[in-house]
């Protein structure tokens, strides 16, 4: 069984994310693009949610406004009590250091550094605790996640499903209360895309908040509730036991 330790909010009942009437227009040469109208979601702490939707339905720009990468056109983003919308730059990297790992599809580890240290990097980042214990906290991560034998090598001599692993355990490195991953299977095989699944229930039992984008309905189907994006919009009334048509359209438009 993994250990992670529980980093849930407790500080009330009420949503450990908001996202109250959200828009985001990106502006370029060819015109304005409305990525995101008006969406309203609201996510409990433990909860484990899939986001789903075509490809161009504004999932990837959703979880960027939760984490603070990106700032929304008009709406408010609250995590527990911190406007995440009105957060300069600096003062979101710093928020999101302590608050949200991200994982993303392409792994996005330092090549030049081992894996042990791409691990601790976040840690350092952060300040915190001195080098002995950010290591001795790195490696109880890699065991959880059952890579320790490797940390000492570059991510290149590891296997893809390695990486993501590796990629797991720098998202919890400063134990932060909620996990947002971008298509963290989508280059995985269906083994090892299960075992990362498998990393992320666990989180969750251990009172994490999973968010994770995914176009694979297997995965979706893991997590305890899946949303919907269609042209910038979360799809009403949408119950994950009657979804033939969304996954038929999806897997049209990744033909």
């Amino acid at each position: 069984m993994l250990g992670f330790s529980n980093g849930s909010n407790n500080s009330n009942d009420g949503p450990l994310i908001k996202l109250s009437q959200v828009v985001k227009t990106y502006h370029g040469l060819a015109g304005d693009v409305l990525a995101l109208k008006g969406i309203d979601l609201q996510i409990r702490s433990g909860e484990f949610v899939a986001i789903t939707g075509k490809s161009g339905s504004g999932k990837t720009t959703l979880i960027n406004m939760m984490t603070g990468l990106d700032h929304p056109t008009s709406g408010e983003i609250w995590v527990s009590d911190t406007a995440v919308h009105k957060l300069r730059p600096e003062k979101a990297a710093v928020w999101r250091g302590q608050t949200v790992g991200v994982v993303f599809q392409s792994f996005e580890l330092i090549p030049t550094l081992s894996v042990l240290h791409n691990v601790t990097l976040p840690m350092d980042f952060a300040n915190h605790s001195t080098i002995r214990r950010q290591r001795k906290r790195a490696m109880h991560l890699l065991e959880q996640v059952e890579i320790a034998e490797h940390a000492h090598k570059l991510p290149s001599e590891i296997s893809g499903g390695q990486q993501q692993r590796v990629a797991i355990a720098r998202a919890m490195a400063n134990d932060p209360p909620i996990l947002v991953a971008d298509e963290p299977t989508g280059s995985l095989d269906s083994v090892t895309s299960e075992a990362v699944i498998d990393l992320f229930e666990a989180l969750v039992g251990q009172g994490k908040t999973v968010v994770l984008v995914t176009h694979d309905r297997d995965v979706a189907k893991r997590a305890t509730r899946t949303i919907v994006l269609t042209d910038g919009k979360i799809m009403p009334d949408y119950r994950q036991e009657d979804d033939s048509q969304v996954w038929k359209s999806q897997e049209v438009s990744h033909a």
